[in-house]
């Protein structure tokens, strides 16, 4: 791609990130709003049968809920503008700090649970696909559909009670020992506790990218060219290990990019079993206790996440691909 083209590619995504902002900010704001969680019952908690209506007052006044949605809507549109996120009636911290430190939590246990998953599921549907219809191929298949219909809850259950309750080798739960705090943990107990949740999420994400490659390995293996290396002497196996796997991995990159959002999910729910501090954790603090701030500021952060991932795979796969930018040139 020359400089125009990347100008014009860059400046087109960038539009498109902010139509999505704007929509999912509005659709999000909206349903807020009509949440059955009075906000200032879930601030005050235990206590709300004590507060008199003239307390309940000053909360709402010092929240901004004693307006109408429009104007709490205009308001919060226009501090978002400047970057302003709002503070978190939980933690009593402006939005962004409380999304970063979550965030650089989650993201060991998401990069981990990604990188795994992927270069796993991988290399099942690799030798599935080669080994068709073989023992090896229904056992990676019987394996991937098991886990594709699979809970995340569930499946981090059943690990919890296995290898923490039973076998003890892992932490019950948290990101680091019982009174530590994240800077004091070293990184052997930090690894130590993201490893049971951090395979929960490997062996959920492993089914649909085996799955998709063992589909392309199979289109692969029957393949004009692979009936010529075949005559010429050349394994099975080599054929596509040596000369499928390229054609084989763009569409899995993509894939495994497009996932980010399944995996934001799945981390939520992880997260929550292994009582994880991190930021699918503090989602659903935030949706339980009424935070409102904090909650519309996580789901315009995830949005910006995944639309990033979708942005990098589509660039890599014109990397590695340039046929694809040639491709739609000629379609416009």
């Amino acid at each position: 791609m020359n400089k125009g083209t990347v100008v014009r590619y860059l400046f087109g995504k960038f539009a498109r990130l902010l139509v999505l902002i704007a929509a999912v900010a509005t659709l999000s704001f909206v349903l807020v709003s009509y949440s059955p969680i009075d906000p200032v019952d879930a601030y005050v908690g235990a206590a709300v049968l004590k507060i008199s209506p003239e307390q309940r007052a000053v909360i709402a006044q010092r929240w901004g809920l004693d307006r109408p949605p429009v104007e709490r809507y205009l308001k919060w549109a226009g501090h978002l503008a400047r970057g302003d996120f709002g503070i978190s009636t939980i933690f009593n911290q402006p939005v962004l700090a409380v999304i970063g430190s979550r965030f650089v939590t989650s993201f060991w246990l998401m990069a981990l649970a990604w990188s795994i998953s992927g270069l796993l599921g991988f290399g099942l549907g690799l030798t599935a696909g080669a080994m068709e219809d073989s023992l090896v191929d229904r056992g990676i298949r019987f394996y991937a559909y098991t886990m594709a219909s699979t809970p995340t809850f569930w499946m981090g259950m059943v690990m919890l009670m296995f290898f923490s309750i039973y076998l003890g080798w892992t932490p019950v739960g948290g990101a680091w020992p019982l009174g530590l705090s994240g800077a004091q943990a070293t990184l052997g107990q930090r690894l130590h506790h993201l490893l049971l949740p951090a395979a929960t999420l490997s062996l959920i994400g492993v089914a649909q990218i085996a799955l998709h490659t063992r589909e392309k390995t199979i289109e692969a293996v029957r393949s004009d060219y692979a009936l010529f290396a075949r005559a010429q002497g050349e394994s099975t196996l080599g054929i596509v290990f040596q000369r499928a796997v390229r054609n084989v991995a763009l569409p899995a990159v993509t894939l495994q990019f497009a996932s980010l959002g399944e995996l934001f999910g799945g981390a939520v729910l992880a997260e929550q079993v292994f009582a994880y501090p991190g930021l699918g954790r503090a989602t659903v603090e935030a949706g339980i206790r009424g935070d409102v701030p904090l909650l519309l500021g996580i789901v315009l952060f995830s949005t910006f996440f995944v639309f990033t991932g979708n942005t990098l795979a589509d660039i890599i796969y014109r990397l590695v691909d340039p046929r694809i930018s040639g491709i739609r040139r000629a379609e416009s």
